[in-house]
């Protein structure tokens, strides 16, 4: 039978299937490799930060002890910290004139054991504006490790279905690589090797070789991946790289707690317990997972991570793991300034349905949830009107902000209690710190733990004590932002959506329907009486979180009106506004008077004025009263307080009111914000800015007043917006 091929071509086929599968399993290593790469950066970063603390010691710290050590001919040859001592090897050290190699010796012994002390309290931190060479090189060895995973999976899942059946046919096809072997091989052989050259032929036609060829660019391209590329993946997932480095270099972080405060028997039970995420859409930290453990394990708990933690997040994961175990039916109690938030933050994070109970609508909103399940939201008010019945279970009973309950005389208190005789599990939520609020602690755990209620009662005077924290660890956790958040960037932004009582809502529509734009922006804030106001509750209950944290507030608004009806609202916690009228000296006084000031002091600002020129470190706490035209507007006034000399995370919010300019105004700005980072280079954006113009702040009111005339059923819209007329329900007019 004569060969329907050459040899050559045989050889070829051969060569080229062997570099084929040979690559393929090069790649399954990668992600060890990577790894590793990882493991060494993070080290090198960590020798960056050791190096920046060692150079400001001087070498007197060798003779702490009285070693006796001629320290004069050390600095003589230049060597004056102990960064310049620990760059140093012993031969260079022994060759100064006075230090034998025996001195040299004890000398880098002194000061790897200051290398061994310093390094213990490092905590690495990687930003986006501090971007160092080591900073670099971890976060390009993350990216590329993180993404190496996937491909060097699929590259196995080759190997898997055609490895065998390659190294099968190359076998088979063998005796055809020479003319001599091809005569004295059989002719079932011979048909053998015909039909493998014609398998191995087709498949570097076949999807295997189309595959092979993608997994093997896209391994080039991230090879090829430029820093910046990098970076910028680092600012929008941040927390999966921190992640990533907890996992390969645990503790690099200054996170080696590896069970956050918990004792060691509950913690070894905390670990095996199993998380099911499918059907999150976010990642969670690794404290934040840990804390979804917690409250599956414990099932009746209460939460009092500090504000800037995502104990949201922690709730939301709780629940879609329960989901995936069989639970269909949750609920959520919270004050109604933040109903809105929740709804909007379980929509964002998870594939869970959610549904309001709050307003006229309640009735039918509870009986949809009963019939359909999913998240029911509610607030504290509503709870009066749910009735369930007897035989009526849910999974689990969510209470944010669960010190709104701490009398157990107040009705929400007894209304929240009959919800969770329904519910098979409870999770209280507060920010607010209980360790100096014993009391209170002590209502709330008597509601989820009776019987550790009863034995910390008995510890009320131990409360500061390691004892007390045991006793009260099965039901009450508490993390601190430098405990779990040594790593991020100390700014943390929220967005606070709240909706208009029934009030502030008439107003709004007849500023809108009127074309009075700048009562429309004033959105919330044109009450008569900011107890009406939406955003004043949530502006009220920040203040009283951050209080609680020992923090200061600094409000902005760009409306000399809302400065003054905040001033009033606050009274004397308020500290004199700060606006165009006031004179540089006096703004200085009262930025003074504002440091000297207790903790939960509020500074109100204009946000011209305020959020130009001045140093206001005091505050940690920041608050944008009105979504503004210009972003940079909103950044300069952050920045007076997130700058140089700040010690704490600053925490940002924002209040926004749903179906309202502020939501109109948001979606834009971040709509050309996305469209200019994705086109625009950097020479472009240092002569551009983003911003939103008079015209189509125009164009939004005109949308809204089609939008509102909607909603009333009014009819001829287009002709009452060309003829300026305004139609408004009765009740507005």
């Amino acid at each position: 039978m004569p060969r329907p091929f050459s040899s050559t071509d045989v050889k070829l086929l051969i060569s080229e299937h062997n570099r084929i599968m040979k690559r393929l399993s090069a790649i399954t290593d990668y992600p060890d490799r990577y790894r590793a790469e990882v493991k060494k950066a993070s080290e090198a970063l960590v020798d960056q930060a050791v190096w920046t603390i060692l150079k400001d010691i001087s070498i007197d710290e060798i003779n702490r002890d009285k070693k006796g050590i001629r320290l004069k001919a050390l600095r003589y040859y230049g060597y004056k910290s102990i960064a310049d001592i620990w760059a140093a090897p012993v031969y260079k050290i022994a060759s100064v004139r006075g230090i034998s190699e025996d001195t040299a010796y004890t000398i880098k012994s002194i000061v790897e054991d200051i290398v061994s002390k310093v390094r213990q309290g490092v905590k690495i931190k990687l930003s986006t504006d501090d971007k160092t060479t080591a900073a670099t090189y971890l976060v390009a060895s993350i990216y590329k490790y993180d993404r190496i995973i996937p491909i060097s999976e699929s590259c196995q899942k080759i190997l898997d279905n055609y490895s065998y059946k390659i190294k099968s046919a190359i076998t088979d096809i063998l005796p055809s690589t020479s003319w001599l072997k091809w005569l004295f091989t059989s002719a079932v052989k011979k048909q053998k090797a015909i039909e493998a050259y014609n398998y191995l032929r087709q498949l570097l036609s076949s999807e295997y070789s189309k595959s092979t060829k993608e997994l093997f660019f896209a391994i080039e391209e991230i090879n090829e991946t430029s820093d910046s590329v990098a970076w910028e993946d680092f600012s929008t997932n941040s927390i999966r790289y921190f992640n990533i480095l907890e996992d390969i270099n645990p503790g690099i972080l200054g996170t080696d707690d590896s069970v956050y405060g918990l004792p060691e028997d509950l913690a070894r039970e905390i670990q095996d317990e199993c998380f099911f995420p499918d059907g999150l859409l976010c990642k969670l930290r690794r404290y934040q997972e840990w804390g979804v453990k917690y409250i599956l394990h414990q099932e009746q708990v209460l939460l009092g991570d500090e504000m800037g933690l995502g104990k949201t997040i922690q709730a939301i994961a709780t629940m879609v793991s329960l989901r995936n175990t069989g639970a269909t039916h949750f609920m959520v109690v919270c004050p109604a300034s933040i109903i809105t938030n929740w709804c909007r933050e379980i929509s964002k994070m998870s594939k869970l349905s959610v549904t309001k109970i709050h307003g006229t609508g309640r009735s039918a909103a509870l009986r949809s949830w009963i019939s359909s399940g999913g998240v029911a939201v509610t607030t504290y008010e509503t709870t009066g009107y749910i009735k369930l019945d007897d035989d009526f279970k849910f999974t689990l009973l969510v209470v944010d902000e669960a010190h709104y309950i701490k009398n157990p005389d107040a009705k929400r208190t007894q209304n929240v209690k009959k919800l969770k005789n329904h519910a098979s599990r409870a999770l209280f939520m507060t920010g607010t710190a209980l360790e100096n609020k014993v009391e209170e602690m002590i209502a709330l755990i008597e509601m989820l733990q009776p019987k550790i209620a009863v034995k910390v009662q008995r510890m009320v005077a131990l409360s500061a004590a390691p004892q007390f924290r045991e006793a009260v660890a099965p039901v009450y956790y508490r993390r601190k932002r430098e405990d779990v958040l040594t790593e991020l960037p100390d700014l943390i932004e929220n967005k606070e959506w709240c909706t208009l009582l029934p009030e502030e809502e008439q107003i709004y529509e007849k500023a809108v329907l009127s074309k009075n734009y700048v009562e429309a922006r004033r959105v919330s804030w044109n009450v008569n009486d900011l107890r009406k106001s939406s955003k004043a509750r949530r502006l009220l209950e920040i203040i009283e979180e951050a209080e609680a944290e020992e923090r200061k507030v600094i409000v902005f608004s760009f409306f000399l009106d809302t400065i003054r009806k905040i001033k009033l609202l606050l009274g004397n916690k308020c500290l004199n506004p700060i606006n165009g009228s006031v004179p540089p000296q006096r703004r200085q006084e009262i930025i003074d008077e504002f440091e000297k000031a207790p903790a939960g002091s509020v500074l109100v600002a204009q946000i011209q004025t305020g959020g130009t020129g001045l140093n206001i470190q005091t505050a940690s706490v920041v608050v944008i009263c009105e979504p503004q035209f210009k972003p940079s507007t909103e950044n300069q006034a952050i920045s007076r307080a997130y700058r140089m000399g700040q010690t704490r995370n600053v925490l940002v919010y924002r209040l926004l009111c749903v179906n309202t300019v502020d939501e109109r105004i948001t979606s834009i700005l971040e709509s050309k914000q996305e469209i200019f980072d994705a086109f625009a280079d950097e020479s472009v954006a240092a002569s551009r800015s983003i911003e939103l113009d008079d015209t189509t702040f125009g164009d939004i009111i005109e949308e809204e007043i089609i939008r509102i005339n909607a909603k009333y059923g009014n009819s001829n819209t287009e002709e009452k917006i060309e003829t300026g007329g305004v139609a408004l329900p009765n009740s507005i007019i």
